[in-house]
């Protein structure tokens, strides 16, 4: 039963488990108001008796006891002034039993079989009343002096009223009087169902009221709701085709990189087999014209020719060089044959071979299968980072430090040369290779950052995702 009330709460709306809620709450409330007001409706209608009686007893019943001021016992002709007023009076006629009391708990008269001049008790009621307070309640008639009404009625309207000597604050005696309750109760009866009607409508209208507020808010909730399901909706698709998109850029880039490292070893090679080999030829020839002239004195060539010739070997020598370095630089390794570490390791040690400087390594351990874009990238990275070193720093401080992350590698590369402002860079300076390591590492997803300042050296570093050899990158 519990788990079926559960799971009918749980299918309900928003707004049908604050309805329902509501409804619980409201009749909660309304029961206690009601019985709250029926207790209330009860004790002023006892009240108001009451008051009725206390009025009844100071306007004729007071006036016959006066004697207790001074005296004990009630005179005799008063004694039968009160039987008169019971039986004569019309609120004589309500009244099933009259009893006169002391000060003290001794009965003075009675109109039922009690006896008189016995001293009983001293109950609440008659307390209260010998303080000054006029006392009534439904009695169930369980107290001794009330054994004769008991054996008649089940329940009746008992009220203590004090007596006052007239013209003082003195209370000479307590009048106690029992009436029949059913006009009483049918007068309460009718309030309560009155009180019940309006407390009823007053919730029935407030639950009304709310209702229709919370169906309209629900209703505004609803569609609003409905509303950002579907730009949620649309904004996931859009965010899965702009995901789709970069790593299409992604991939196109990494191609690139492939393709450009193709054409760059496709002119390296061009130009290893083709200017370099004619420079050489030309070296070769010119070597053998300036042998055979040392060879024959005789002819006294012009000593200028000589040096001009000698000139030109040493020119065409320092082209070779220049062209068989470019494209050796122009041409990578096989990367694809070397992990990480090795292809690091490589770029290092060529410029150390070729500028002959000394250059700090620190590497931490990283992945060994990696994409060949990203291997291609970091290599042209550190290449062109220790060139600039070597170029503008004399290579003073070279340094590489890899660091390695759960998602991505770090690069930093770093001289102790003059510095420079990198925001006053441009590519008329010589900082043509800054963009293209901008370039190459962005163009794979990473972030690259200079910093440097005249007299404080330079430091690179790029940020790099990893990419694995599993990544679709063609």
């Amino acid at each position: 039963m519990l788990i079926k009330t559960k799971n009918f709460i749980t299918g309900l709306t928003l707004s049908q488990r604050f309805m329902l809620a509501g409804l619980v709450i409201l009749l909660a409330g309304m029961v206690g108001i009601g019985i709250w007001v029926e207790k209330q409706i009860e004790t002023g209608v006892i009240h108001r008796t009451g008051a009725t009686t206390a009025l009844y007893v100071d306007s004729f019943v007071a006036p016959n006891l006066q004697e207790l001021g001074h005296s004990t016992d009630l005179l005799p002709e008063h004694i039968e002034t009160l039987s008169k007023l019971i039986q004569n009076t019309p609120m004589g006629q309500q009244i099933v039993a009259f009893k006169v009391w002391d000060t003290q708990g001794r009965l003075l008269y009675s109109t039922d079989q009690t006896p008189i001049g016995k001293t009983y008790p001293m109950h609440e009621g008659m307390l209260r009343a010998r303080l000054g307070e006029v006392n009534s309640e439904i009695s169930p008639l369980e107290d001794v002096e009330n054994a004769p009404l008991a054996a008649i009625h089940d329940q009746l309207l008992e009220t203590y009223s004090p007596v006052w000597l007239s013209g003082t604050s003195q209370i000479i005696a307590v009048a106690e009087f029992y009436q029949l309750t059913d006009d009483l109760e049918t007068e309460i009866g009718t309030l309560k169902r009155r009180s019940w009607l309006v407390v009823g409508l007053a919730i029935l209208l407030m639950y009304l009221l709310l209702s229709g507020f919370v169906r309209r808010a629900s209703d505004t909730i609803t569609k609003q709701q409905a509303e950002l399901e579907q730009r949620v909706i649309q904004l996931t698709e859009l965010l899965a085709q702009n995901r789709e998109l970069h790593d299409r850029v992604r991939r196109a880039a990494a191609s690139v990189a492939l393709l450009n490292e193709s054409y760059l070893r496709r002119i390296g090679s061009e130009l290893h087999d083709g200017p370099a080999q004619d420079l050489g030829l030309s070296l070769l020839k010119l070597d053998t014209l300036i042998g055979w002239v040392e060879a024959h004195p005789q002819d006294k060539l012009d000593p200028q020719a000589i040096e001009q010739l000698t000139g030109i070997e040493a020119s065409l020598q320092n082209a070779q060089k220049e062209v068989r370095g470019i494209a050796a630089g122009l041409s990578l390794p096989q990367l694809s044959e070397l992990d990480l570490a090795e292809t690091i390791v490589r770029v290092v040690r060529a410029h150390e071979r070729r500028t002959g400087t000394q250059v700090t390594l620190e590497m931490e351990p990283v992945r060994e299968h990696i994409a060949l874009p990203l291997k291609i990238t970091i290599y042209r990275l550190i290449q062109e980072a220790l060139n600039n070193a070597f170029r503008h720093a004399n290579g003073a401080g070279q340094r590489v430090h890899i660091h390695t992350k759960v998602d991505h590698l770090s690069v930093e590369i770093s001289d102790k040369g003059p510095g420079f402002h990198p925001e006053q860079a441009s590519e008329r300076e010589g900082r043509l290779g800054l963009s293209g390591m901008r370039e190459r590492v962005e163009s794979l997803g990473g972030e690259f950052n200079i910093e440097s300042a005249f007299g404080r050296g330079t430091v690179i570093t790029a940020q790099l995702p990893y990419l694995t050899e599993g990544d679709n990158l063609a």
